[in-house]
């Protein structure tokens, strides 16, 4: 099972449309998004509830109103993103059952019990590691690798293809407020 749900890879990517490699912001709507990647609409459209709350996107306002970054692409971490959607999840939830050996006849030794339980310390560093990992790339970040990876002419075709949905009658969202 995994950690983060759909719902986290689903904004990723698409607040990574909505920038380019150079951090250029596009605007588009969750229409379209979910369209452009194949995605549940609707799904894609509490996903934006949540990161426009976080000040993550900000809608527009128009017919062909849709959603834009709400701050610079490189103030945006994995990390607020995955916060945003999710909120802050453990990793690890220690039941202390360090407590429980049979031995101990239902009353552990101090020695057994006194401070953080090693494994539990073990999962924290590991929470810590992990979230700092995700705070240490941003929006651009992964825009920018990715346009590595893409051919050159492949931004290109995602601003014509979500130029040519909002001029196409009907590109606007349906409003935050009302999702």
């Amino acid at each position: 099972m995994s950690l983060y749900s759909a719902g986290v890879e689903y904004g990723i990517h698409c607040l990574l449309y909505l920038v380019d490699e150079r951090g250029d912001t596009r605007e588009s709507s969750v229409r379209d998004l979910a369209a452009l990647q194949g995605v549940p609409q609707e799904y894609l459209a509490k996903v934006f509830t949540k990161l426009a709350r976080a000040r993550l996107v900000v809608a527009t306002e128009g017919v062909r109103g849709g959603f834009r970054l709400a701050r610079p692409s490189d103030e945006i971490t994995v990390l607020d993103i995955v916060n945003a959607i999710d909120g802050p999840k453990k990793i690890f939830d220690c039941r202390e059952i360090r407590e429980r050996c049979s031995l101990f006849e239902g009353s552990p030794p101090g020695w057994a019990t006194e401070g953080t339980c090693a494994i539990h310390a073990v999962m924290l560093g590991a929470q810590k590691r992990m979230e700092e990992a995700l705070a240490q790339q941003t929006i651009l970040d992964l825009a920018r690798r990715f346009g590595r990876k893409a051919p050159a002419a492949f931004g290109q075709q995602v601003n014509e293809w979500m130029s040519e949905r909002r001029e196409a009658k009907g590109g606007g969202d349906i409003p935050v407020s009302q999702v």
